[in-house]
């Protein structure tokens, strides 16, 4: 099977590079190698900088795809109206594990993000920039890229900077999972929909963008609407930055003008000839046949008119080796396993759906195909927030993308196939596994005083999850320095008195002449060991 994709893999272009210009000189752009590169960047008044972002049709590019110049004019109406400054987010939380594309930009260029960000910031007359990241490299690349141009979260500044961590999930990178967690909550949804232009951080208009939204902007800015828009195709102008993995011979990330034919991306990564299918924008996203992938261009447009999406700019081909059903099903018990727990499409609905797609791959029948049905059709439109909608779209692309195989699978007791797991999830543990400093520490539950009520997880879901029983599975891990106050924090809240951090056991020097003295306990290993 895959393993997880690093951090930062294979970079590759497609023409001239745009967003990654410079990187085949260094690794990491530092803020005079930035300089160098790109050239400074003049600011630009609010209304030029919304003319700018209307003239290159800049969009999302976190999935959503909503129209940048839009969302800034929102937020200054806001901000003029309510007489608040508004707030710019980052958002670098890139939670998918078949997205890196974000997380490259981070590590290597984070200062094209962040001229991107102060344009904004500048031209709202914003106070205060948060920039959110999954990963210990994003993090230690953006702190230092704060440190580089003198910026950071002091008293007195004319712009205050900080930099938030947020869990490694598919959850924590939407806006209002984003927004919580930087008014000190946990990454989670808050279950209202509310807009971050009129309230947002610290209940101020806030504007938050995708990282390489800022990105492309900066790029704009520095070459003009005209020259940006003779790169890619008139109606969706630049480039666009993609990760491709699954079945490839070289999982990469790769920046492409639009309008190059998906078919040239697929090959640059070593993807079968006639793939069974490709999964684009990623675990939210549509599956297509060979025959679209064939046809298709690099564009929002041409991807959905062939029944696929950008989405996030994740591609995912699998090859006829490998049951695409069970591929859907490993991706699907993930998805179910992402759940906030916080309303009940999501809680108990994904993983009714992950249930129903295994009884239809272990001979369920046509019964079991119709339940699948019911359960995906009840989930959509009804959680609060927008995971409950993506997954049930894959759940169902699946269904409509693999006939064949699903007639296999409910007539005929399945497609004689193994499933190899090309497609990309975290590996066991992955909670976790994230780079931190550790304190030692670990959260122990005393089973005979918990009754289930679940705030802890709520307040570190890094650390806890609740079970399908309703009570919390704790990681199997030293608890990072990052996440101590939190944890301390949800073993207060505990209305039981059942959660409590246990302290690291002393490790007995080894007696002279014999074999090490085992930890205490009867020959169990001591907390935090490691082994």
């Amino acid at each position: 099977m895959n393993a997880p994709l690093p951090d930062v893999p294979e970079v590759r272009v497609v023409g001239l590079p745009q967003l990654t210009q410079g990187f085949d000189l260094v690794e990491r752009l530092d803020l005079s190698m930035h300089l160098k590169v790109h050239g400074p960047l003049e600011p630009l008044t609010g209304e030029l900088l919304a003319q700018l972002a209307e003239n290159i049709s800049l969009r999302g590019r976190g999935g959503a795809g909503f129209p940048f110049g839009k969302k800034l004019r929102a937020v200054a109406k806001a901000s003029i109206r309510r007489g608040v400054r508004p707030v710019v987010v980052i958002n670098g939380s890139e939670g998918e594990p078949a997205c890196r594309k974000d997380t490259v930009l981070l590590n290597r260029a984070p200062h094209l993000i962040l001229d991107g960000a102060l344009l904004a910031a500048e031209a709202l007359g914003a106070r205060t920039l948060v920039v959110a990241v999954t990963r210990n490299s994003t993090e230690i690349s953006m702190r230092a890229a704060l440190a580089e141009r003198g910026l950071s979260d002091r008293r007195g500044q004319q712009l205050r900077a900080r930099v938030i961590r947020t869990p490694e999930r598919m959850v924590s990178g939407e806006a209002s999972s984003v927004i919580r967690a930087a008014n000190g909550g946990p990454a989670l949804p808050p279950g209202r929909r509310e807009r971050a232009a009129e309230s947002g951080v610290g209940g101020a208009p806030t504007l938050l963008s995708n990282a390489e939204t800022y990105a492309q902007l900066a790029i704009g800015a520095r070459i003009g609407a005209r020259r940006y828009g003779h790169t890619g195709l008139d109606a969706e102008p630049g480039t666009v930055m993609l990760t491709v993995s699954g079945g490839v011979a070289r999982p990469m990330v790769v920046e492409v003008p639009t309008g190059v034919p998906l078919r040239y991306v697929l090959q640059l990564a070593g993807a079968p000839p006639l793939p069974q299918g490709v999964l684009t924008g990623g675990y939210h996203g549509n599956w297509i046949d060979s025959v679209a992938a064939h046809d298709a261009v690099v564009s929002r447009e041409s991807l959905a008119a062939v029944g696929g999406s950008l989405g996030a700019g994740a591609i995912l081909p699998i090859g006829p080796e490998t049951c695409p059903l069970g591929e859907a099903l490993r991706v699907a018990n993930w998805l179910a396993a992402e759940t906030a727990g916080q309303c009940g499409p999501c809680k108990l609905g994904l993983p009714a759906a992950a249930g129903g797609l295994s009884d239809v791959l272990n001979g369920g029948g046509p019964a079991a195909l119709e339940a699948l049905r019911e359960v995906t059709q009840a989930v959509r439109g009804r959680g609060a927030c927008k995971h409950p909608d993506g997954s049930a779209r894959f759940f169902m692309s699946t269904l409509s993308a693999f006939t064949d195989d699903l007639a296999a699978h409910v007539l005929d007791g399945g497609c004689g196939r193994e499933t190899t797991g090309v497609l990309p999830l975290p590996g066991p543990g992955y909670q976790s596994a994230e780079e931190s400093i550790p304190s030692g520490e670990k959260l122990a539950v005393d089973w005979t005083l918990c009754q289930g009520h679940g705030l802890c997880a709520d307040i570190v879901p890094e650390l806890i999850r609740l079970g399908p029983d309703g009570y919390p599975a704790l990681a199997d891990a030293s608890v990072p320095m990052h996440l101590r106050g939190r944890a301390q924090r949800a073993v207060r809240r505990c209305p039981a008195l059942a959660l409590r951090i246990e302290q690291p056991a002393p490790q007995r020097p080894a007696r002279q002449g014999g074999p090490a003295a085992l930890p205490s306990g009867g020959g169990r290993k001591a907390l935090g060991s490691g082994r």
